[in-house]
């Protein structure tokens, strides 16, 4: 008994690989890997948007496999392979550099905007002789006739041929030594271990951003069939939880039960989809030996939702949009030249996903914020202090005696970017303070300098004003969620009904999406994705308009965590007189909101709205108790 139960465990492992496969189009852009039934007791996974409260976490620590190295496999037909046919010497440096062709002729929209996303992405430059991969994509499609092969085609060695839609045109031009990442490739064409499937477009696909996956809290459905099994001829039959554990063959000595044959085009309202391969008997075969029906009616209704949920995260993280597609393309090239160390496992099957944990920060899940319960650890007990000093340029002398009073604050870093020469003399600290020349733009305050020593980063304009107090309570709130931004002052954004579009506005009330970065807690990766991930017309609108920059930096943290910022007190004193804008004594304005256009530029880049709303403030314990002051460890948090 203890030997069935094994190997129906194995099989379920097996069936829900073969199963997510299936159900991505036959997609092999991603190595998944699908672990057994989850360990009784096992830690909650991270994020925490994944319902932990309900489930636990679909890939545990340690249930994942290594990662190892394969060899490559030899295509079909020809003696090219990836050691023989492309040169990694060519890619060694900043991560993979890719040079796109210029469209030759008259191009659709939609081709166009594929070109721009790839040159605005981190992956391109604009010297083909500084590329590792040169890109060519295919208009084969559109013209209907075969593209013509550029002058600096070398044989296509390290070259990639990219197809998202079949071409009408067989290959009647040399492809050599040069790679195909195209939709729904044919067996006899397609070079396993070199070239790179994609899923089958819809035209109407979205280029970027996408709907998110529609996940229902019932699981199963009620009323909808266990199983469907994909029959010659486009026909289905189904089976429900109350079927014979072999209703796929009518020689079976049970009863076939309830199942029953419908032709449809789309696939069937099933809790599962199994789709055979070209001999479908040979598929109904392969499950009456494995008794898949039979182990599919004992998986718990946990079980069923935790892959369900894993399959909306791979929607989510690779394929809702062309963009996503074609980004995750370049990152298994890349992954293929550096070696799996680039993206373990855990990254490509954990959020946020390979695409947001760039192998440019870390190649160890456990240096990213997000995977720090998962992974069993913690970021470190000390910060540093990133303070901008922008226009006019005044030493931030209070601030710096502040901060360097936190007991958490390991480092000051002061970020000169103004025209004024720096001064000669700064205050004497118990930290070591680092004066950094600026390039005088907005966009230097979220640069990964390698000045800084800590996970976590204190952001701070030189305006802002903060006691050590309050330093000290919002650090220690970020430790307990060191994926979120911790802050003390907040905006909200809002859709405005009357004008089409998002609104902005910095108006103090219940709820909040975002914390401005003038005074906020955050990880130092971030400051990767900011440099390194986002498009560069993102970048150049947050130097060319200031006030969009606090926009920018929460957008990025949202689409990552998919979870709102966290609010700490901030003193009611400093608060009504607004101590983070500009000015001299006396009552100040309120920081300056970003121009309604901002914030919509900044959504219709990201193709979606990634900021969620909160009202949550997190306050020290006896903060409004009745107690004395002397038992209080947040003194200075109290009214005055």
């Amino acid at each position: 008994m203890q030997s069935w139960r094994r190997r129906k465990s194995l099989w379920l492992a097996l069936s829900a690989s073969w199963l997510l496969l299936v159900l991505l189009g036959g997609f092999s852009l991603l190595r998944l890997a699908l672990p057994p039934r989850p360990r009784p007791g096992a830690s909650q996974g991270w994020p925490r948007w994944l319902d932990a409260e309900l489930l636990q976490s679909f890939s545990q620590p340690g249930e994942l496999p290594e990662d190892a190295v394969s060899p490559p496999q030899a295509p079909h037909g020809g003696s090219c392979n990836w050691e023989s046919c492309f040169d990694t010497s060519k890619c060694r440096g900043d991560g993979l550099k890719v040079f796109v062709y210029p469209a030759v002729g008259t191009i659709s929209e939609t081709h166009r905007r594929i070109l721009a996303s790839i040159e605005g992405s981190r992956f391109y430059t604009f010297s083909p002789a500084g590329a590792c991969l040169l890109l060519l994509l295919s208009l084969d499609a559109q013209t209907g006739e075969c593209s013509s092969m550029p002058l600096q085609w070398n044989r296509g060695r390290n070259h990639l041929v990219l197809r998202l839609h079949p071409a009408p045109c067989p290959r009647t031009f040399q492809l050599g030594q040069a790679m195909v990442a195209e939709a729904s490739p044919t067996v006899d064409s397609f070079r396993p271990g070199f070239d790179v499937a994609l899923p089958f477009l819809p035209e109407a696909h979205p280029l970027r951003g996408g709907a998110p996956g529609q996940l229902r809290q019932h699981s199963p459905q009620p009323g909808v069939a266990l199983l469907a099994l994909e029959e010659e001829r486009g026909g289905w039959r189904t089976a429900d939880t109350g079927s014979s554990a072999c209703p796929w063959d009518g020689r079976c000595e049970q009863d076939p039960g309830p199942g029953q044959t419908q032709r449809q085009e789309t696939l069937p309202n099933a809790t599962f989809c199994l789709i055979s391969g070209h001999r479908p008997e040979a598929a109904s075969r392969f499950l009456q030996a494995l008794q898949v029906l039979a182990a599919l009616q004992e998986m718990s209704p946990a079980r069923v939702l935790a892959l369900r949920q894993q399959t909306q995260f791979l929607w989510d993280a690779y394929f809702s949009s062309v963009e996503k597609v074609i980004h995750t393309t370049l990152e298994v090239i890349q992954d293929r030249i550096f070696g799996t160390s680039a993206h373990p496992s855990l990254l490509w099957n954990s959020p946020p996903g390979a695409l947001l944990a760039l192998s440019t920060f870390s190649t160890s899940p456990q240096d990213f914020p997000f995977y720090y319960l998962q992974q069993g650890s913690r970021p470190e007990g000390r910060f540093s202090a990133l303070i901008w000093v922008g226009p006019p340029g005044q030493p931030p002398l209070k601030l710096i005696q502040a901060v360097a009073g936190s007991q958490h604050c390991a480092q000051i870093l002061v970020l000169w970017s103004n025209e004024r020469p720096l001064p000669s003399r700064w205050p004497e600290t118990a930290v070591p303070l680092t004066v950094i020349d600026g390039h005088r733009k907005v966009s230097d305050r979220f640069y990964p300098y390698s000045t800084i020593r800590t996970d976590a980063i204190l952001s701070l304009d030189a305006r802002s004003s903060l006691s050590t107090s309050e330093v000290d309570f919002a650090f220690l709130v970020w430790q307990s969620f060191p994926e979120r931004m911790v802050g003390f002052l907040t905006s909200s954004h809002f859709w405005d009904e009357a004008h089409g579009g998002w609104g902005y506005t910095a108006e103090r009330t219940n709820e909040f999406s975002m914390v401005l970065t003038t005074a906020a807690f955050y990880h130092r990766y971030y400051h990767t994705l900011f440099t390194h991930s986002l498009p560069k017309a993102l970048r150049t609108l947050a130097d060319e308009a200031p006030t969009c920059v606090d926009v920018l930096m929460n957008f990025i943290v949202a689409a990552v965590t998919k979870l709102p910022p966290i609010k700490v007190p901030y003193g009611k004193q400093r608060q009504e007189a607004a101590p983070l804008a500009p000015g001299g004594p006396g009552p100040r304005p309120k920081p300056p909101a970003p121009a309604p256009d901002c914030i919509n530029q900044i959504a219709a880049a990201f193709g979606h709205m990634p900021l969620l709303s909160s009202r949550l403030r997190l306050d020290p314990v006896l903060f409004k108790d009745p107690v004395s002051v002397q038992r209080k460890k947040y003194r200075s948090l109290e009214k005055p």
